[in-house]
């Protein structure tokens, strides 16, 4: 009987520079960082001799030196824990059949000393 506790996997969906960013993680905590998200230990799929996916290659030099990374809390549109990992993407907004749109900037503003 094997004892091995199987890794949880989530998905993150969050946007940077007028593009949506999809990527498979094992972990996602809240940051120290007050207002950020941190994700680590990105998963990148294995790769294959005959089929290379431009879009995870892309990916995978971006983030190839990152240990974690965090991400604003307003960047983030949605996060999933999965069954297993899919395949890390990157499309740019406003993207012909696109319907996701970031949330407008910023989703909270602290109150001042005079409001009430």
């Amino acid at each position: 009987m094997s004892t091995t506790k199987k890794q949880r996997i989530f998905k993150v969906i969050f946007h940077n520079k007028r593009k949506i960013y999809e990527l498979h993680a094992h972990q996602v905590s809240q940051s120290d960082m007050w207002g950020f998200v941190e994700i680590g230990e990105i998963i990148f799929g294995e790769r294959s001799a005959m089929l290379v996916d431009p879009g995870e290659e892309k990916m995978k030099s971006e983030f190839s030196s990152v240990k974690r990374t965090y991400i604003p809390m307003h960047a983030i549109i949605r996060i999933d824990e999965v069954e297993k990992e899919g395949t890390n993407k990157i499309v740019p907004l406003g993207e012909k059949g696109s319907n996701v749109m970031p949330f407008p900037s910023p989703t909270y503003t602290p109150p001042g000393r005079n409001s009430r």
